[in-house]
């Protein structure tokens, strides 16, 4: 991924946006720190979101934590 500072991103933003909607990513900095990254969009596809949440609760129902809470175990952590 290419970084890209702040100024020269906002001077040459028609030109990066074409390179980012054919695929290349950018890091754009400030004064040498990363602040925000410039990404091809992409579309979000419900079908398979409704899937992920569908697993995710199927695994839930199959697994158990034998009647401790997450509180206790979250406490028990502490202690270590």
């Amino acid at each position: 991924m290419s970084q890209i500072g702040a100024f020269e991103a906002k001077t040459h933003l028609p030109r990066l946006l074409e390179r980012v909607r054919r695929g290349e990513r950018f890091v754009i900095t400030k004064h040498g720190n990363p602040v925000a990254e410039l990404i091809p969009f992409r579309k979000r596809d419900p079908e398979k979101i409704r899937a992920a949440i569908e697993q995710l609760k199927a695994f839930q129902k199959a697994h158990s934590l034998g009647g401790i809470t997450i509180r206790e175990l979250i406490e028990e952590g502490r202690k270590y």
